[in-house]
């Protein structure tokens, strides 16, 4: 008896340490009574380690894109003018071959983020090359262009490099193997609004009535396995409706156990099939990716170790100090950076007219896939003092790609004649310009989208409502002859 008293003091004196409880990121952890706390609560990283992985490959494959398909010359250092975006409208591409330096250098740091070396000068510095690109030219606007945008900024801020890369290697303590509870809830709601806005804009009168689908897909006869449907009224219903209720529930889906699975797998057929239905880059790649953030945060993990033997360690831990004693100050900035994500798609339905027709609010909102849209017109300048008139060109002005998107958006025709104007004052001569512009939306007839009798130069920016675009009228009913047509997809994807 005394022996054994000897030894339960002797245990009692060497305490164990104590353990951090792991949360496994469910919806019933974060709906909890104390929800917002379960966001600071340890989670494993090694999902985000895989998306940080193939992030940074895929950005890689993007760079390597541009250089294959010889896209850098044409699209920034042939145009001698450029689609601004307010109020960004200071920024010009770099001279000479600068802009093939810009890609390279972000084709470095692609590799750097997917080996976790250097990674947070890595990323910060391609968060800022690429948006410097993206922000050059709207005519060049892609809804996940804006995307890796979005994310390439919050991964500055997640500590994806703490496991699974060079910097965990080769820098003293500085490995560990989970990260707050915030970083995958975070990548999770950027991820979330995407598919779920993308539905939200479906629930239009054209999509419902399977356009612009139809006039994409019903010639597609050649597709293998679906093609032959592709010309049955039926199919092309089915993919419009189909399209919708997966976008505004895969995210549900994914969210709980008993449906998971089929929400994973159905979104990955789901990406699968666009890759073959539409020319949309990376797009597919990157969400198919970026859906495994839903799954259980350890799945990654355990791949890994079921292949090496359990050799990729579990260990809970405290976080570096920058992720302690800041709940306030990281919820305070959460907070803002979900209610801009919610309130930014939603500008469009407090601007009157049709988003797709008047193109204002389009931007930003992941309106994907959701239009055709066709323009022809022509432009005139009028000396306001003699009443002279001179026919623009637009061509003298804008690169082929540019002139295609031009006619097509009120915001382009408007910063075009913009410039009209200011070149014609560098000649001395004050003029207004007019714009006389029909467009087609969706295979509809083509109907006037600019009032010729107004003096475009002279509006503001059209941000809100502008009374100078002409209401969409005529109905889907009346179409052009023609309204089968093959559209590059990564131009009807912006």
């Amino acid at each position: 008896m005394k022996r054994n008293h000897k030894t339960e003091s002797k245990k009692a004196a060497t305490p164990k340490p104590a353990s951090i409880p792991l949360t496994k990121a469910t919806v019933r952890e974060l709906f909890a009574k104390d929800g917002l706390q379960k966001l600071f609560a340890p989670v494993d990283i090694s999902s985000i380690v895989f998306f940080r992985i193939i992030f940074g490959f895929i950005l890689l494959i993007e760079v390597l894109r541009y250089f294959s398909h010889n896209w850098i010359s044409p699209y920034w250092m042939e145009p001698t003018h450029f689609f601004a975006y307010w109020p960004f409208d200071f920024l010009k591409p770099l001279p000479g071959d600068g802009m093939k330096l810009l890609f390279l250098s972000m084709g470095i740091m692609a590799v750097c983020i997917m080996l976790g070396f250097l990674y947070r000068i890595a990323m910060s510095l391609f968060f800022l090359c690429f948006t410097y690109m993206f922000l050059l030219d709207q005519t060049l606007y892609l809804n996940h262009f804006y995307l890796v945008v979005i994310v390439s900024f919050l991964m500055i801020f997640i500590p994806a490099n703490r496991s699974g890369s060079i910097d965990s290697k080769i820098k003293v303590g500085f490995r560990k193997e989970t990260a707050p509870a915030w970083c995958l809830w975070l990548l999770r709601f950027m991820i979330g609004i995407t598919y779920f806005y993308g539905g939200v804009a479906k629930i239009n009168a054209d999509w419902l009535k399977g356009e612009p689908l139809r006039m994409w897909l019903s010639g597609e006869t050649n597709i293998p396995i679906l093609g032959p449907l592709l010309q049955y009224d039926w199919m092309i219903y089915f993919l419009s409706y189909s399209g919708l209720i997966l976008d505004l529930f895969i995210i549900p889906a994914l969210l709980f156990p008993k449906t998971r699975k089929w929400g994973f797998i159905l979104i990955i057929v789901f990406h699968l099939l666009n890759t073959q239905l539409f020319s949309i880059g990376i797009f597919p790649w990157f969400m198919i990716t970026a859906t495994t953030l839903f799954l259980y945060p350890n799945w990654f993990r355990n791949i890994v170790n079921g292949i090496n033997g359990d050799k990729w360690k579990l260990t809970t831990s405290s976080f570096p100090d920058e992720y302690i004693h800041k709940n306030n100050v990281i919820l305070f900035f959460l907070g803002i950076w979900v209610m801009i994500q919610i309130c930014l798609p939603l500008r469009h339905f407090f601007i009157p007219g049709n988003v797709h027709w008047t193109e204002q609010g389009h931007l930003y909102a992941w309106h994907m896939k959701l239009r055709s849209k066709r323009g022809k017109g022509s432009y005139i300048a009028q000396d306001k003092k003699t009443g002279q008139e001179f026919i623009i060109n637009p061509r003298e002005y804008l690169s082929s790609r540019q002139y295609g998107k031009l006619n097509r958006d009120p915001h382009l025709i408007w910063q075009f004649c913009k410039w009209v104007k200011e070149d014609y004052n560098n000649k001395g001569m004050d003029v207004a310009v007019f714009a006389n512009v029909k467009a087609s939306l969706n295979g509809r007839i083509y109907q006037q989208l600019i009032d010729s009798t107004v003096d475009i130069a002279s509006q503001p920016e059209p941000i809100m409502q502008a009374k100078w675009i002409v209401p969409l009228t005529t109905p889907l009913e009346n179409r052009l002859k023609q309204n089968r047509e093959r559209v590059n997809g990564e131009e009807e994807s912006n």
